[in-house]
């Protein structure tokens, strides 16, 4: 059953609206800084509090306190299934963050300028997210196969993802990155948090514009993962965009309370690549027998547990170079125009 109606879905846009002008107003306030762990913390925290309203307001706006059996039910639906999508979003979400830190360490960004890099980047994938949930939900009402197709590419993902797990990225040999190198100049260091510079002369893109990018095809990597993901929990378009969204908000604050414990969760990828595979399966057997939303969200939250536990337990293999022996030094920053 559908629940999004014109009020909820001007509610909920109204309250995304307000908080990305909060933000912008405060990272405009504070100016380039260097996050603190104290202060991606309490972030995070808010962030999965506001959540745990807006799951709270929904449960009972759908009549989670009627005397309705049938309201009753309803209401406890969508709040599990809301639920179960924003922790699947939220650890899917992970790997996205392992990937930004890649990509900052890499290009040597400095820590004041992340935060604003990464703002503009949850604005990306905020506006992808709902053009390809909105279209995924249309293609679902209008093809009832194409969920097999959306199970069939979760179980190939999670195979993927699988082997891929531990091994060194090599970013160096990156084609969107080889792409963008062939078509613009790119100056040798930073200009402030300025996204094009001049160098003796010549106007060029500096590296903080080239990671903005990079992030940008990373959002559409991550977002071609995770939307068939969510809608193996739900079908209901306003749960898996809220969903979607509530976890897309907090990740900017996620990856700097993350970034310093990567190497503690090394097998988080392989904890991922199971919930991927389940979820597929889940998909691919909906004709035959459709998994009840709690056995999905035991098995995610069962899987994401003891691969953290497990992490923590086994010590990582060490490589010889470091985590990224590929990362330039940042030279010193050219002169602006």
């Amino acid at each position: 059953m559908m629940t999004g109606t014109p009020t909820m879905w001007a509610l909920f846009a109204a309250f995304v609206v307000a908080a990305l002008v909060v933000d912008f107003v405060s990272l405009r306030k504070q100016g380039a800084h260097a996050v603190t762990l104290r202060e991606a913390a309490v972030w995070s925290v808010v962030w999965v509090l506001v959540s745990a309203g807006f799951v709270g307001w929904l449960w009972w706006y759908l009549g989670g306190t009627s005397g309705d059996a049938a309201r009753q039910a309803l209401a406890g639906d969508k709040a599990l299934e809301f639920v179960t999508g924003y922790l699947v979003e939220k650890a899917l979400a992970v790997d996205n963050i392992f990937v930004f830190l890649m990509l900052f360490t890499y290009f040597g960004v400095p820590a004041e300028y992340q935060k604003r890099v990464l703002m503009i980047g949850i604005l990306g994938a905020l506006a992808l997210r709902a053009v390809m949930i909105l279209v995924g939900a249309w293609l679902i009402a209008s093809f009832h196969w194409v969920l097999y197709v959306f199970g069939a590419f979760l179980v190939f993902t999670g195979i993927k993802m699988w082997w891929a797990a531990g091994q060194e990225p090599d970013l160096g040999n990156n084609p969107a990155l080889k792409w963008i190198n062939r078509r613009m100049k790119v100056a040798p260091g930073y200009d402030g948090e300025r996204f094009f510079t001049t160098v003796d002369g010549v106007r060029m893109a500096t590296p903080l514009l080239v990671v903005i990018l990079l992030i940008g095809v990373v959002d559409v990597i991550f977002a071609v993962d995770s939307i068939p993901a969510i809608f193996a929990i739900t079908t209901d378009p306003f749960v898996v965009l809220t969903s979607n969204v509530f976890a897309i908000l907090g990740l900017r604050a996620m990856y700097f309370l993350l970034a310093g414990m990567h190497e503690r969760f090394h097998l988080l990828s392989y904890g991922l690549a199971i919930v991927l595979v389940l979820i597929g399966c889940k998909m691919l057997l909906i004709d035959l027998y459709k998994v009840p939303v709690a056995w999905s969200l035991g098995a995610t939250v069962a899987t994401l547990a003891a691969s953290m536990l497990l992490s923590l337990r086994i010590p990582a293999r060490k490589h010889g170079g470091g985590a990224y022996p590929f990362a330039p030094k940042r030279p010193e920053a050219p002169a602006a125009e």
